[in-house]
């Protein structure tokens, strides 16, 4: 079974997509010196939609092969290949070496190329629709909503706004 595999972080303080101010004011933007910021790990099964997320403090390799353990809970039954990028959290030797006792094959996609990462879209989306220009009391809350609201999506949604179903989706092409 192919799954997606990527991370993201959510900060306290949240992206401002939308704002006004006076006709030639600047619009003012309050920031503080401290951005605190959680991690949120995520797999995307392509043909059922199924997807698993994990919030973790810090987006390292420990935080990383702890995600590697719920995927292998989830799907110990099945053959897992993992589509992922080569950052540090997942070349590091203890997330190799895990993955292979796990069996978990990694399929790496090349450098610098997220746009080719169905999990990227989703997290766009989900951030525009969660965490823009809205203020959580903490942020706690803010990565419960944001994770809430990525399991409430339906499979079939949460592939249409990954983009699996695009016409121009690459894996479609291959």
């Amino acid at each position: 079974m192919l799954l997606v595999q990527d991370e993201t972080e959510l900060l306290l303080l949240p992206p401002l997509r939308a704002g006004w101010a006076r006709r030639g004011q600047p619009a003012p933007v309050p920031i503080s010196g401290q951005n605190a910021r959680r991690a949120i790990f995520g797999s995307l099964h392509l043909r059922t939609g199924h997807a698993l997320f994990l919030a973790q403090a810090h987006k390292r390799a420990e935080n990383f092969q702890a995600f590697l353990e719920l995927i292998h809970w989830h799907y110990r039954a099945w053959p897992v290949a993992l589509l992922l990028d080569a950052n540090s959290c997942h070349t590091a030797h203890g997330s190799l070496a895990l993955a292979q006792s796990l069996g978990i094959q990694f399929l790496w996609l090349p450098t610098r190329s997220p746009h080719l990462n169905p999990l990227e879209h989703l997290w766009r989306h989900a951030k525009g629709t969660v965490c823009a220009n809205h203020q959580y009391p903490s942020l706690e809350e803010q990565v419960d909503q944001f994770i809430h609201y990525l399991q409430s999506l339906s499979p079939t949604q949460r592939l249409h706004k990954a983009g699996v179903f695009s016409g121009n989706f690459w894996l479609q092409k291959l």
